[in-house]
């Protein structure tokens, strides 16, 4: 017997997101872990969405899913989404070749994207270095979106219970066995749910899921980034200050509750974890932050790691698993699980019920086969437990 229709593992913004589409078309569980939702990593997220991450398809996942953030449905959520904040990419004149291949690739998907001298990005930012010896060239996109992640983390489970679901945090998985056509899992507490189709949404942990299911793993990598938070120079407010991005790829900074978020976007390996920033990498931010800007890091008033995951690709995978019948694969969402949230929710619904492919992506030129996880090396290679 089943006590739901979809059970899904992992309450990050990727779980959740899907198991609100879902509650229209039958009884959702999510089943979370830890006691607070999207603890690892949507949470941990600074929560910005743009265009200058990830390859084509983040990149049409995450134009396909601004409505969602800049139109939100009535009674979805009390209080705005996202709000405008620009983002500004600039380069040094060796990393010039980059910015200008970002600019081409972001101009894809957005019109409003322009190029800017360094008088205008010191109008922009005061503190970011400009001139010969550092940023020469920007490339600015007025329609950033700082999205609200606790916003998001609290309302996609209204939507699930409001549809007569349950979302239920401190229920670490301890086992997974098929239960005749469908799956039951039992939690440490021993609970046990099953359900026709189980949606591995575990974040970092996602393999060890599967593994745990008898299912071949994606091969995901999960990579531990640092954050690090201090105070602006007495007497400038950065509020109207961009997101902050170095074509290079190894350094941005957020303007964020009066204060400055800087990351050295280091990508370390690291076990499945409660991740926690190193003094290299806390050091490496605060050194990062000083060569690009003229800010001196004289005191760092927070500091945090969290866990990014990717398979080979590195873009995000969803879809039932070739060696599992009910085995629904949603992983691998790196840094982009917040952005692209809306886009991936809606092509769980229409893969796990038989819908069509949503033609607004076909448009934006992502296609199933780029998604699926049978595209991954070693996913279809048959079964591996029992």
């Amino acid at each position: 017997m089943s006590d739901c229709d979809f059970l899904i593992i992992g309450g990050g913004v990727a779980g959740l997101s899907a198991a609100a589409r879902l509650a229209r078309h039958g009884r959702v569980v999510v089943l979370e872990a830890e006691d607070a939702l999207g603890y690892h990593s949507s949470g941990r997220s600074v929560s910005f969405s743009h265009y200058g991450i990830g390859g084509s398809a983040v990149r049409g996942l995450t134009a396909y899913s601004r409505p969602f953030f800049e139109n939100q449905a009535e009674g979805f959520c009390p209080t705005p989404l996202a709000r405008t904040v620009p983002s500004l990419h600039f380069a040094t004149a060796e990393a010039l070749p980059a910015l200008e291949a970002l600019g081409a690739e972001m101009a894809k998907y957005s019109g409003a994207i322009g190029w800017v001298d360094a008088a205008a990005m010191s109008a922009l930012c005061p503190v970011l270095r400009t001139g010969p010896d550092a940023a020469v060239r920007g490339l600015i996109d007025p329609a950033g979106l700082k999205l609200d992640a606790d916003a998001l983390l609290q309302a996609y489970p209204r939507a699930v219970r409001g549809g007569g679901g349950a979302v239920l945090t401190g229920s670490r998985v301890a086992s997974i066995e098929r239960n005749g056509a469908g799956w039951r899992a039992a939690t440490e507490a021993g609970e046990a749910h099953s359900a026709p189709v189980l949606i591995d949404a575990a974040g970092a942990w996602a393999d060890r899921v599967a593994t745990m299911a008898g299912v071949r793993p994606l091969g995901l990598e999960p990579k531990r980034r640092t954050i690090i938070v201090v105070d602006p120079p007495a007497g400038l407010d950065p509020r109207h200050w961009p997101f902050v991005h170095a074509a290079a790829g190894d350094f941005y900074m957020l303007p964020e509750a009066g204060q400055l978020l800087a990351s050295p976007v280091d990508e370390v390996d690291e076990d499945p974890c409660d991740a926690r920033p190193s003094e290299y990498g806390v050091a490496l931010a605060a050194d990062r932050l000083e060569h690009y800007t003229t800010l001196s890091v004289a005191r760092i008033a927070h500091r945090w790691a969290g866990l990014r995951s990717f398979v080979a690709d590195r873009v995000p995978t969803a879809g039932f698993a070739p060696d599992a019948p009910g085995f629904f694969w949603l992983a691998g969402q790196g840094g982009y699980g917040l952005q692209t949230a809306p886009a991936m929710a809606e092509i769980v619904e229409a893969l796990v019920t038989g819908g069509e492919w949503p033609i607004g992506l076909t448009a934006l030129g992502v296609t199933r086969d780029q998604i699926e996880p049978a595209r991954l090396p070693g996913v279809s290679l048959g079964e591996i437990g029992p």
